[in-house]
This record gives structure tokens, sequence and C-alpha cells, in this order.
């Protein structure tokens, strides 16, 4: 194993007290009372226009919608690293990626306009070897160019990467790309989605299983 490759929100950070605090903000300028926390946390991996069209019950096609995203958008750019953070045991696994002196990245559906400066912000831009967004590639995931585009960078072979994540379409992607792949069950996850249906090679509960899985030889993969 040559590299590993993260997912952002809900893999690699936790994103969404600053996600969460940003929906509620607009859902209160909108006079409507705040989301339970867990509903919405559920939801951030689907992206902004998921979180639009469960805070107000719309879809795309409500008038309103593209205000409404833009608003959300803007209130979240406001306040980006409020609480958002490294998930527990993270920094630990980034350590000993780093001590085995493998690559690390990141490759996500988030815009780079909102992912730069959150990963500059929490020091993790000059530890990162390569961080791929959607605006940097032509096919978003579970498209595979994002992850092919990452191993590019870091001259790595997919077969000789990692790639993690909490949505199914991560799974894909890395599948499609000819990785190994990591479930992160301890994600953003929808209360009707069941991740061990997921063909991942491995499913995590928590980032030290992570670790637990990778020292138990499988930084020889």
């Amino acid at each position: 194993m040559h590299a590993i490759l993260f997912d952002l929100d809900g893999t690699l950070l936790d994103t969404a007290p600053d996600l969460v605090a940003a929906v509620n903000r607009l859902r209160q300028a909108h006079g409507e009372n705040s989301l339970d926390y867990n509903l919405v946390r559920n939801c951030v991996s689907n992206g902004a226009k998921a979180l639009v069209k469960l805070a107000f019950s719309t879809t795309e096609d409500d008038q309103r919608f593209t205000h409404l995203h833009q608003q959300l958008l803007a209130l979240y750019e406001e306040q980006l690293v409020n609480e958002t953070a490294l998930f527990p045991g993270m920094d630990l696994l980034l350590q000993a990626i780093e001590s085995r002196r493998l690559p690390w990245g990141v490759v996500t559906n988030k815009p780079s306009q909102y992912t730069a400066p959150i990963m500059d912000s929490l020091a993790l831009s000059q530890r990162s070897a390569v961080t791929i967004c959607p605006d940097h590639v032509q096919q978003r995931k579970p498209h595979p160019e994002p992850l092919l585009a990452a191993c590019s960078r870091i001259s790595c072979k997919p077969e000789q990467c990692i790639y993690i994540g909490d949505h199914e379409r991560d799974i894909e992607a890395g599948q499609r790309a000819g990785m190994v792949t990591i479930a992160a069950c301890y994600g953003y996850i929808d209360s009707d989605t069941d991740p061990a249906s997921w063909p991942a090679d491995f499913h995590a509960n928590s980032v030290m299983e992570i670790l637990d899985w990778l020292n138990d030889n499988h930084w020889t993969l």
C-alpha cells in the first residue's frame, strides 16, 4: 500500500457542527425553529442541496430553492471552522501514515471554495499530499475520475491506494478506480441506510478501527 485517500466531510473531518448551525440559522431567518442536530448531521454527506431540501421540505423545482441554496452556502462560508475538527483518533491515524512516509490526501465533492480554507485553518494543507475537489475535474464521485486524478498527482497506482469514505458513492468510486475501500461507518449516514450492505473491503465504526485494521498487516497491501 503506497497511499491513503480520504473523503472530507464525515470521514476525515467532523464538519457537521458548522453545517448544522448554518442550516438552523437559515431556518431561523425564515421564521422556522431549529431542526434536531442528528437529523441534519446524517444528511451532511449528501451535500448542501440535500440540506436545503431537508430544512424546508422542498425540491429543486421550488422557485425559492436557488435562493435558499445560495443563502445556506453564504451562511456556511461565514463560519466554516467554528467547531469543525478532525474526528477522534484521526490525528493518530495521520501520524501513523506520515511516520511510514506514505502520502495521504483528500478527494471530496465539496468545492475548493470551502475545502481549501478549512484545510488551511486546521493546518492540514501542508500535510496533505493532494486535495481534489469537483472544480479540479470533469466528473464528481461516484465517477472514479477524481480518485484517479489524485493518484496521478502523487504518482501512485490506484491498486496501491486505499480510499476511505462515509457514503456509498465513495465506495463505488473507489472500486471503479480499482482501489481498496474502507467504509467510514462513523460518518454521516442516513438512519435508513445500512453501510454494511456497501461492498467495501472493510467497514470501520471508528477511526481507531481503521488504524487497528492497518496495523493488522494491512500496511503492506
